[in-house]
């Protein structure tokens, strides 16, 4: 049923905000769907001694990194004519006016970004982005020419209240109804259990396929084409020894990968296993 859609790339992401990356050590390893490491994977690193250009297009995966803000300039001089694109890891909603410390959209078209994480679970729990403004956020990425990376998951209070599915379902219908069915085809929705993600607790490879097989019905629901061709990532704590078994899994299509990116060995494992 969902067939078509593997016929494009795998996608693995990553996202990195660690202080410790020194400019020289922040590289071409940093993407995120939702953490590869810069610091890892400089572009020499990762042409010459990890995996060539000519690797990464045999084995059909799309790798990209999310840098920390102030390293995007550095992410772009150093992953340009790379296999590697990055992203932001946010945006403000809009593209001018004194709105002091916000970063825009064409602002980071214009450091070369092809994604931007919207709506990730820190930024709705640390910084209390709402549905309305996480909406908004995604409008604008769409807006500007930027491929957003919508992030969906629950927190372990919502999983063993058993509001899992419409938590998820509120997250995604609030963006459908602002925005629109259609501009899914140029989206990617990342799932991310809170619950799973530095608590010790992990999500089995079931359960992160039963999640995503209820978002892609979600979407089935506004349009077959959509739910049949869209990419759902999952990043719930993504390592090199469980990689495979999740990327096994039929709606599974990609990793947001956190902190196994910060290890440029350990992240091009986990590139390996999505082939």
């Amino acid at each position: 049923m969902h067939g078509s859609r593997h016929d494009a790339d795998a996608l693995l992401t990553a996202i990195a905000i660690q202080r410790d990356m020194l400019p020289q050590q922040f590289s071409a390893e940093k993407l995120n769907a939702e953490q590869v490491s810069a610091k890892q994977l400089n572009a020499k690193q990762f042409n010459a001694d990890q995996l060539s250009a000519k690797q990464l297009k045999q084995i059909n995966v799309e790798v990209a990194v999310f840098p920390s803000l102030v390293h995007i300039p550095l992410a772009q001089n150093r992953l340009e004519n790379t296999p590697v694109a990055w992203g932001a890891q946010n945006m403000y909603i809009g593209e001018a006016g004194a709105f002091t410390g916000e970063v825009s959209g064409p602002m980071l078209v214009d450091y070369g970004c092809r994604y931007v994480l919207i709506g990730h679970s820190e930024r709705r729990l640390l910084f209390f982005e709402d549905l309305p403004l996480v909406a908004a956020k995604f409008k604008a990425a769409i807006q500007c020419g930027l491929q957003p990376i919508l992030c969906l998951g629950e927190t372990v209070a919502q999983r063993e209240k058993e509001l899992t599915e419409s938590v998820i379902s509120e997250q995604l219908e609030s963006v459908i109804e602002s925005a629109g069915i259609d501009v899914f085809n140029q989206t990617i929705i990342a799932y991310e259990p809170i619950w799973a993600i530095g608590t010790g607790l992990t999500a089995t490879p079931e359960q992160a396929q039963a999640v995503h097989a209820y978002i892609r019905r979600q979407l089935e629901r506004h349009s077959i084409d959509v739910a049949n061709t869209i990419r759902i990532l999952y990043g719930g704590s993504v390592k090199a020894d469980n990689a495979k078994a999740l990327f096994a899994m039929p709606d599974i299509d990609g990793g947001l990968v956190g902190g196994a990116s910060l290890n440029a060995t350990s992240f091009l494992e986990i590139i390996k296993a999505a082939q």
